[in-house]
């Protein structure tokens, strides 16, 4: 018998930028690109973070997706219209330095399979930008979306990331980065009847996409950045996710994780089910695409009649939900991470991304307490989870006392 220490590692908390787009007004950060940088930084620290996610995105003016038709204000906290320099790198790590808040890795979320040639070209250059600014920034990765070519099947798809999506990632290597995918089918990305608009929707798909860049030499760089509200909206489970992966020997494929909710409204799926709502939803009229850029936002029906996102601590407890799973178990969450991936648990940030619809408010003053209150919630479950782990997986075993219950189990229905 062996005395074990009580240890608990902690995972650092942040938040992406995106969770307030104007906290540096328009007119002023279109002038001075890198004080957005410096705001946000700055705000994080008020907010109680250890890094940021920082959101980088086309400008408006260079946007194939009109301002109307977006569900949110665009989040380019990164300015990336002039190149990223040396001189520019080192404002912003001054101010990572002053504030003591790092950057966890950089966010483009954007369709890098757009079917539209020039579209796609002027997609995977501004991502090469950001890479660039990664690697002046010394952060170890970006984050974002494999995207959909909608003009082909799911299969085809596969060979078409064979053939574009692989570029990326050797550039992504020849720079020291990893390239981490969120998972969010983004059902309302486009006005067609595609539920599954990025391919880089779940483990299956996943691993069918690794196994490509594994040919290639880029098994390294491409690397899941987990977020549990989307595996809510398709009905899975975050225990039976990582479980799966361990099974197939992918326990190490996430690398990243947002911190987000899904509440899944129980009338709606009543109504519409699992695919949302599918037809009268305004962003088609007499039959044609809407000529009106702000309806197509209504194509985000097929999400929000049946679920709303949840920023971590505002949705009510309820364990009966978690069960059923049409809300995420954040205690479960953080201990199945733990028990189920191969992780450096003390350089794997949680990072909180806020999309709860009624909470999405332009208004510093108004909106720090609720992302505050978020952040203290995360750190604490966290903590929790952290705890838990040390007395049952360490502690005790250490001294041959058993662990008591069953908790949560994997592929229960």
């Amino acid at each position: 018998m062996s005395k074990k220490s009580f240890e608990p590692e902690y995972m650092p908390i942040g938040i992406l930028t995106a969770a307030i787009q104007e906290l540096t007004p328009r007119d002023t950060r279109d002038a001075d690109p890198d004080a957005a940088v410096e705001d946000w930084l700055e705000f994080a620290n008020e907010l109680g973070a250890d890094v940021i996610q920082l959101s980088a995105a086309l400008h408006p003016d260079e946007s194939d997706v009109p301002p109307e038709a977006m569900l949110d204000p665009v989040a380019n906290t990164l300015d990336l219209r002039k190149p990223f320099t040396k001189d520019r790198a080192k404002r912003v790590l001054d101010a990572v330095d002053h504030t003591g808040v790092g950057i966890a890795d950089i966010g483009y979320f954007d369709n890098m399979l757009h079917d539209d040639p020039a579209i796609r070209a002027s997609k995977h250059d501004f991502m090469l930008r950001v890479f660039d600014a990664a690697v002046e920034l010394g952060v170890p990765a970006v984050c974002g979306f494999v995207g959909r070519n909608q003009k082909l099947t799911m299969d085809e798809n596969l060979a078409d990331f064979e053939q574009s999506f692989i570029p990326l990632l050797i550039e992504a290597k020849a720079r020291g980065l990893e390239y981490r995918i969120e998972q969010c089918p983004m059902p309302g990305w486009t006005t067609g009847d595609n539920f599954h608009n990025n391919i880089a929707y779940a483990p299956g798909p996943w691993i069918a996409l690794h196994r490509i860049c594994e040919r290639h030499g880029v098994g390294d760089q491409f690397r899941i950045h987990y977020d549990p509200s989307h595996a809510i909206l398709m009905g899975q489970d975050t225990r039976s996710i990582f479980q799966f992966l361990k099974e197939e020997g992918y326990g190490s494929i996430v690398s990243g994780f947002h911190v987000k909710g899904q509440v899944v409204d129980s009338r709606g799926i009543s109504s519409w089910g699992y695919g949302g709502q599918t037809m009268e939803r305004g962003d088609w009229i007499d039959g044609k695409e809407s000529p009106n850029a702000a309806d197509h936002a209504n194509a985000w029906a097929k999400q929000t009649a049946i679920a709303e996102h949840e920023l971590p601590g505002t949705a009510r407890h309820d364990p009966l939900a978690y069960l059923q799973n049409r809300t995420v178990d954040w205690l479960d969450h953080q201990l199945a991470a733990r028990e189920l991936l191969d992780l450096d648990v003390t350089n794997v940030p949680l990072i909180v991304e806020h999309e709860y619809p009624p909470a999405r408010i332009q208004d510093r003053a108004l909106v720090a307490p609720i992302l505050e209150g978020s952040i203290a919630f995360t750190r604490k479950i966290d903590e929790a989870a952290a705890c838990m782990y040390a007395l049952q997986n360490e502690v005790l075993p250490g001294q041959g006392i058993p662990v008591q219950g069953l908790g949560r189990v994997a592929y229960r229905s």
